[in-house]
């Protein structure tokens, strides 16, 4: 894990998807495991598109797949790194109100279903 301090520029986080303030305070560090995700898919200009679905896998949390429970979403863009068997920090929102067109990656309604209670798809 990378836990060097850096100095970056990047563009606005696209946060379109939040349906409220409700949840973004209390989002929570994780562990990301790149290799699950598709660079030209999740991170084509080399950063990790806040709103992807994650689940948990062990310690880390991976690409959400339809067979896994919904953990949440990724909070903020997260740089990729250039080796993706290099885990990463970043934040999952766990709860709160989520634009469902407005995500990156849809959820079906199976992956909306075991988040219930926790997250309300708009």
């Amino acid at each position: 894990m990378d836990l060097t301090i850096k100095r970056e520029s990047f563009g606005q986080d696209d946060q379109s998807w939040l349906g409220s303030a409700h949840g973004t305070s209390a989002a929570q560090s994780i562990t990301l495991d790149v290799s699950t995700f598709t660079a030209e898919e999740h991170y084509p200009e080399g950063w990790l598109k806040s709103g992807l679905p994650l689940a948990k896998s062990g310690e880390k949390y991976v690409l959400w797949a339809t067979e896994a429970d919904l953990a949440g979403f990724l909070f903020t863009t997260v740089k990729a790194p250039a080796d993706p068997a290099t885990p990463v920090g970043g934040a999952i929102l766990e709860h709160g109100r989520v634009k469902a067109a407005k995500l990156p990656v849809s959820v079906d309604e199976a992956g909306q279903a075991t988040a219930s209670g926790r997250i309300i798809f708009a």
